[in-house]
């Protein structure tokens, strides 16, 4: 194992597919001279050019279209928005097109290409620049929805994710790539649709996803020191949706959390407590219990914005309630 930042897990896994397929290539806003915005592109510019490291202009629409056009002609492009609150003006691309084209064409065109780049909050960036998107492109068919949380997961999921057949949006952190964590030495893959029990326990399940999970890893430590055992699933591919692995464990605590960034109407955790009820209510000795950011726009006030967001304490109470403590 090394220890590698979640931004160089991510170069890591680029890097190592552009050299094993030489249809595969980067583009985006300042990916290429600059390093990446938050320098998950570091080197790659000296490594593979400028025909394969593709600084863009400011036109998510423009860009993201060509790796749409590229992808259904035999290219593997990795399309990078510097946040995913840019994808909104290229959503019509990603929807319509990247998302569709295989059904409309009658298998003729398959469209393999990667759409990645930040999602959710990052400290004080206000209302426009803090939208988490997770549910908006889980809910389009056709659309694959990557959420790692970890170094090591981020490098094995991305390269999945490049070796797929179908679109996938690939979402990180601004707040993670600074992250660090141990990542395996050599080849390695982690399939998508795939959850991880990252912590094993008996009373209660809490499933998150993405960073906010770190409030979840926080709570079960507290918890545990008050006897309480709590097992934490990493959803890690909102779609396809690893149901199993939820069910299963819901089967053995009897009792439900559902920890996300993102507001309370009609988001991840929604589809699954539908899931849950649906599959294993009776194994329910609680109601379930979801856990989301305020239904307001962010905040910039940064007293505000701690008020928004959930945090460990929200978990721990969410876990009283469902064991009636």
């Amino acid at each position: 194992m090394k220890t590698l930042q979640f931004r160089q897990a991510i170069a890591e896994a680029m890097s190592e597919e552009m050299r094993r397929d030489d249809t595969i290539y980067l583009m985006g806003e300042e990916v290429a001279e600059y390093n990446g915005a938050y320098k998950a592109s570091k080197g790659m510019l000296d490594e593979f050019g400028p025909e394969r490291v593709i600084d863009t202009p400011i036109s998510e629409l423009g860009f993201a279209g060509i790796g749409v056009g590229s992808a259904m002609i035999g290219n593997r492009p990795i399309i990078e928005f510097m946040t995913f609150n840019f994808s909104l003006v290229g959503i019509d691309q990603i929807i319509n097109n990247a998302a569709k084209i295989r059904q409309m064409s009658a298998g003729q065109f398959p469209c393999p290409i990667v759409f990645r780049g930040p999602t959710a909050s990052a400290g004080q960036l206000a209302a426009t620049h803090s939208q988490a998107f997770e549910s908006w492109y889980a809910n389009c068919p056709g659309l694959k929805v990557v959420v790692p949380s970890n170094p090591a997961d981020a490098k094995g999921l991305l390269k999945s994710a490049i070796r797929d057949d179908d679109p996938v949006i690939f979402m990180e952190s601004e707040q993670m790539y600074g992250d660090k964590g141990e990542v395996p030495e050599g080849e390695y893959t982690i399939p998508l649709g795939v959850a991880e029990i990252k912590r094993a326990g008996t009373d209660v399940t809490i499933v998150s996803f993405g960073k906010i999970i770190k409030e979840a890893y926080k709570a079960a430590d507290e918890l545990e020191k008050e006897g309480i055992s709590c097992e934490v699933i990493d959803l890690r591919t909102v779609r396809p949706m690893d149901h199993k692995t939820i069910l299963d464990s819901v089967k053995k605590t009897n009792r439900m959390v559902i920890l996300e960034e993102a507001w309370p109407f009609g988001n991840v955790a929604t589809e699954i407590i539908y899931h849950v009820q649906d599959k294993a209510f009776d194994y329910l000795d609680a109601p379930i219990v979801k856990i989301n950011t305020a239904d307001t726009p962010a905040p910039y006030s940064p007293v505000l914005l701690a008020e928004w967001l959930p945090n460990h304490q929200d978990v721990i109470k969410a876990v009283k309630k469902v064991l009636y403590k």
